[in-house]
């Protein structure tokens, strides 16, 4: 499909994927309003990409910190918490049944590096699909918390008749479908002595209103992946990558909420090209989503306004209709946002003015801590109101709002300070790192030039 300023703009959400200042950039994009940006680099060097899976090797043992350094590649040492290794699938293990240096396991890379922080990885593994993900970490079939009961209830009773079982260990029946060969048991192979332990399932959010068929497409497809992984472990050298993530500007798109982009659109041939080969391979019913931007007259970044999108969202201070603002600033411990009345005059009802500026704040603040990909502890210092009925209402709005970001987001408590705590999942850097280092990397070289 291709746009062209002939073509009826009038579909609400939008992904929108281009090539700004050297790097690639997504943008969501809901009437016209960016909800994320993402900065990413068309290549990574030696450094372990997020959600690829690797046989590593032990290099100490930290007991301090009840942690293992792993290494994926010579002299590239991830970190890799203890306490969360649960049925780790070894490739070559030494004579304690506890985790030694020299022990050479599968691992994935489940956060990338941080600032000064290593990438992190996990011995639980994950494969995901469009509508379901496989992992090693639970034996259980699960229903995203995300829908609502009444789907939970519908998705678990589709696909019941899938699974021999209800813990998942046992395989999608080869006789109800076409779609599933071989019948093998739903378990994970122990890649060092071939025995077999079960692994689980859980729909995601996108399984809201699919079918069964299309479900049981997705469960097999990963099944066949994991079966292939862990076969071909056995007999790969240490360092290996058994499982590489593509772009991830491409794997976002299996992430992306089937509710909130009804378009996919770029406006360069080679990223057109890379997008339609992910789709066709791994989300086919994604293929009509996408487009090709081509009007001369009004280039993509214009029509959206992409690069002041951007500006706004690196700047420090956010203006609020109101006339209030935000003032966001990251520090190397947490992020804190701040609340300000501004130009706002309220008249005489002076609670009542707080009261709408903050939820008004709150609003934009779970929007831009989604938009600027803040992570960790983040305080927000609202203004400060009298009422307590006031305070209850500014948090039910706030926490509400927050549920909606894809990513876990915690509203946590209002300290006895007044501040309000929220806590957020970390698995990229922000966007401002982005960005940093997407500038530092290239340095206005020719593109590809460093990798």
């Amino acid at each position: 499909m291709t746009l062209t300023d002939s073509h009826p703009d009038n579909i609400r959400k939008k992904y929108v994927i281009t090539r700004m200042n050297e790097c690639i950039f997504s943008f969501l994009l809901h009437d016209r309003k960016v909800v994320e940006i993402h900065c990413d680099r068309e290549c990574g060097g030696n450094v372990p990409e997020l959600g690829s899976i690797y046989i590593g090797r032990i290099k100490s043992i930290a007991k301090n910190i009840d942690a293992a350094f792993v290494e994926t590649a010579p002299n590239v040492v991830c970190y890799l918490q203890l306490s969360d290794m649960k049925d780790p699938i070894y490739i070559k293990k030494g004579s304690s049944p506890k985790p030694q240096a020299g022990d050479e396991l599968l691992v994935q890379v489940s956060r990338e590096a941080l600032k000064s922080k290593a990438p992190a990885l996990t011995t639980n593994l994950t494969l995901h699909g469009k509508y379901v993900l496989l992992t090693t970490g639970r034996k259980q079939i699960g229903v995203s918390s995300k829908l609502p009961k009444a789907e939970r209830e519908r998705l678990l009773s589709l696909t019941a008749p899938f699974f021999a079982s209800g813990d998942g260990s046992d395989d999608v029946h080869p006789e109800k479908s076409e779609l599933c060969a071989g019948g093998q048991p739903s378990e994970a192979a122990d890649a060092k002595n071939g025995t077999l332990r079960p692994y689980g399932w859980l729909l995601r959010t996108n399984a809201g209103g699919a079918e069964k068929d299309v479900l049981l497409a997705d469960i097999c497809r990963l099944k066949e992946r994991f079966r292939l992984l862990v076969t071909h472990a056995r007999y790969r050298t240490c360092f290996s990558c058994l499982y590489a993530m593509p772009p991830i500007y491409l794997s976002r798109l299996l992430n992306l909420y089937e509710s909130e982009a009804e378009q996919i659109i770029t406006d360069d041939r080679k990223l057109y090209d890379e997008i339609r080969g992910y789709l066709q391979e791994n989300q086919k019913d994604d293929l009509e989503k996408l487009s090709f931007y081509e009007d001369r007259l009004l280039p993509m970044q214009k029509l959206y306004s992409l690069e002041h999108q951007l500006s706004g969202a690196l700047a420090e201070r956010v203006w609020l209709n109101s006339g209030g603002y935000l003032v966001i600033q990251a520090t190397e411990a947490l992020t804190v946002i701040d609340v300000n009345t501004g130009k706002y005059e309220g008249g005489k009802k002076r609670e009542a003015a707080f009261l709408k500026v903050n939820k008004e704040a709150a609003l934009e603040s779970a929007r831009q801590i989604r938009l600027r990909n803040l992570s960790g502890i983040i305080l927000i210092d609202f203004i400060n109101m009298e009422s307590e009925k006031s305070t209850e209402e500014l948090l039910a709005v706030f926490d509400l709002e927050l549920r909606k970001d894809p990513i876990r987001t915690v509203l946590v408590d209002m300290t006895k300070l007044s501040l309000v705590e929220v806590t957020r999942q970390k698995k990229e850097r922000t966007l401002a790192e982005a960005v940093k280092a997407g500038r530092s990397y290239d340095g206005g070289s020719t593109p590809g030039k460093n990798c």
